[in-house]
């Protein structure tokens, strides 16, 4: 049995497709394509990740797919299935560059300016098409970097810690400096 821990979340089931149990899953991935062969997945049902077979997947555009799980033959089956998460074991992760990192990998670490020193933890990437934002939790206070390689220093993976250098006065705005 796999643990969610042991996995990562691969999206989530967005709506029914058809009458004869097809769903509408959306891919929260860089690249849907790499997915196309995929044979299972575990959806999150009650807080357990249970094991669905694919029958058959047809990738769509903008992170859709059209999905038929095995022995969900019916709109009732399937609707149960709605909004649920997806997850696959962090072992099928496609493998990166060295200087390359999964988002999911830095949560929780903590967040180091080159100017204001140390300015919270990582919640998430929020990975918004034109503008993905790290976001960080400084002391219950949302604090929103862009995503941009040049506010990018490095990571201490050791010590966990995300060095950035923040654009000049977004700092201050967020915590009225």
């Amino acid at each position: 049995m796999y643990l969610k821990e042991d996995c990562f979340n691969l999206g989530s089931i967005a709506r029914l497709h058809s009458f004869k149990g097809e769903v509408s899953i959306f891919l929260d991935v860089d690249d849907p394509e790499e997915f196309e062969k995929l044979e299972s997945v575990f959806v999150e049902i009650d807080e357990i990740l249970v094991p669905f077979f694919i029958e058959r997947i047809q990738i769509r555009n903008k992170g859709f797919a059209v999905v038929k799980f095995e022995d969900i033959d019916t709109e009732k089956q399937a609707k149960r299935l709605i909004r649920h998460k997806l997850y696959l074991p962090l072992d099928l992760l496609p493998e990166l560059d060295d200087d390359e990192f999964y988002h999911f990998e830095i949560e929780g670490f903590q967040v180091h300016d080159e100017v204001h020193g140390d300015i919270g933890k990582m919640v998430k990437v929020l990975e918004h098409k034109t503008n993905p934002m790290y976001e960080i939790d400084f002391n219950g206070k949302e604090i929103l970097i862009p995503k941009q390689d040049r506010f990018f220093i490095k990571i201490d993976w050791d010590k966990e810690i995300v060095y950035l250098k923040a654009p000049e006065g977004l700092i201050e705005m967020y915590l009225d400096l």
